[in-house]
């Protein structure tokens, strides 16, 4: 190979690695501008309602405001056995209210009122695709909806949140230490700590990029009131290990129900009965307040 072949490869060999620079730093700047687009997974359309499982509700528009004011979609569904409190339903970061309908009966069931709110940019509620500090904040807002609007006692309040909900059930939690309770399901540790389990990003710097960080493990060593971590073995979507981390992370009163041969998104299928008769006892079923909802 004369000098002029050898000058051709060594050029090509920089022009290539250059547009592999080039593409490397986009794809860089695409994870750090939107990432937000990477975890959120919102749908417009609602498939079910309440009423297609026999349960009376009502609508709710919950204002909030950041930038200009915008409403949240929710639906208050009224306990009809004997009441037991009040549960604000955080769901993940799928589809919207109306996939989670069947799971929130299983607390409605338990003599609860539930109140289940879309974020903004899911389903019927106002706003764009969101972020994580907007959806702490359409979490605080659906709380000062039950407490300052409703007139209901934060005793009598308990905060459900499954997968991603659970970091923002965790998040409300630490702002509102006046809460009853707190349930969070198949919930993770942190999104640096999901990076490293699903593998997809080890190319990328995370620690430089990652702006949406739901860092749970950092804030439920403060939480003092009773919590109830609930995972299945099987999840391999978010590692039952992480709510063993949570869990040994906080201080105060704690329980940890770990369901055998369950996944991501069936728990309380699986557990049968046994997914109830935990919550039960979870919420102990001595006489709470009566709830005022108009």
């Amino acid at each position: 190979m004369n000098n002029y072949n050898v000058f051709l490869l060594g050029k090509g060999f920089l022009i290539l690695t250059g547009i592999v620079a080039i593409i490397y730093l986009l794809a860089c700047i695409s994870i750090l501008l939107w990432q937000n687009r990477l975890i959120f997974v919102p749908t417009k359309t609602i498939q079910t309602t309440p009423a297609d499982l026999g349960l009376s509700y009502q609508e709710v528009w919950i204002p909030v405001f950041s930038k200009k004011p915008e409403h949240l979609h929710g639906w208050w569904i009224p306990a009809t056995s004997a009441k037991t409190g009040v549960l604000l339903y955080l769901h993940g970061n799928g589809e919207n209210i109306g996939a989670n309908v069947e799971r929130a009966m299983e607390f409605h069931q338990l003599g609860l009122d539930i109140l289940l709110i879309d974020y903004r940019g899911y389903g019927q509620s106002e706003g764009k695709f969101p972020t994580e500090t907007q959806v702490y904040q359409d979490a605080q807002a659906a709380w000062d909806y039950l407490v300052q609007k409703q007139g209901i006692s934060p005793q009598n309040i308990i905060v459900y949140g499954h997968s991603l909900g659970g970091a923002i059930a965790i998040d409300l939690a630490v702002r509102n230490s006046s809460i009853r309770g707190l349930i969070v399901e198949s919930t993770f540790t942190s999104m640096r700590d999901m990076v490293d389990y699903q593998g997809s990003y080890g190319l990328f710097p995370a620690d430089l990029l990652l702006t949406q960080k739901f860092n749970s493990k950092s804030k439920v060593h403060s939480l003092k009131m009773p919590i109830l971590l609930i995972h299945g073995t099987l999840d391999d979507v978010v590692p039952a290990y992480m709510s063993q981390v949570l869990f040994d992370t906080i201080m105060g009163s704690k329980q940890l129900f770990l369901v055998p041969d369950a996944d991501h998104d069936n728990v309380a299928t699986v557990a049968g009965k046994d997914y109830q008769q935990k919550i039960r006892e979870f919420l102990q079923l001595q006489p709470t307040p009566e709830p005022h909802f108009e």
